[in-house]
Formats: C-alpha cells, structure tokens, sequence
C-alpha cells in the first residue's frame, strides 16, 4: 500500500494538506499517475515531473516542487509530498 503525505507552504506555513492512499505500491511508472490524482484533491495545478523528481523520492522518500515546476500560476512557494507508508519496502 502506498500513502503519501502531501501538503503546500507559504513561507513555512501548511496551506493544504493530504494523505493521499493507494492500494499500489510504489513505481516510477505509476508516479506521475499517483501525482495527478493527489493535485486532483488538493485542487492545484499538476508540475512537471522529472527524473530528478522521481529520483529524489526514491532515494530520500520526500520531493519538493518549487514555483518553477508549474506552468500554471501557483499560490504556494512549494509543493511538498512525502512518503507516508506503514513500511519501507515501497
């Protein structure tokens, strides 16, 4: 099972927030799917993902998109999702 905490800032302060639950594990592949639908619910535009991205998740369980990530205007200074699973075999 995959959960992820996911959550904007403005400066350092949480303006949305949620946990996102998938009956999936985690996949490169599936990413930027499970991304779509976590923007879906906090109603934000979707980023750009890179591999980076995809990268920094896998490697530290955290990515941070930042205002240069979008292509749509933001009222966030970063947009934050970080892996909230019971276990780390994600």
């Amino acid at each position: 099972m995959l959960r992820i905490w996911s959550h904007t800032t403005v400066d350092t302060k949480i303006t949305r927030s949620f946990i996102y639950e998938s009956i999936d594990n985690f996949s490169e592949n599936t990413f930027r799917l499970h991304i779509e639908r976590i923007c879906h619910e906090l109603d934000i535009p979707t980023p750009i993902i890179l591999k980076t991205h995809i990268d920094s998740y896998v490697s530290f369980n955290t990515v941070t998109f930042y205002p240069r990530d979008f292509i749509e205007s933001i009222d966030f200074d970063k947009f934050i999702l970080e892996n909230a699973s019971i276990n780390s075999d994600n």
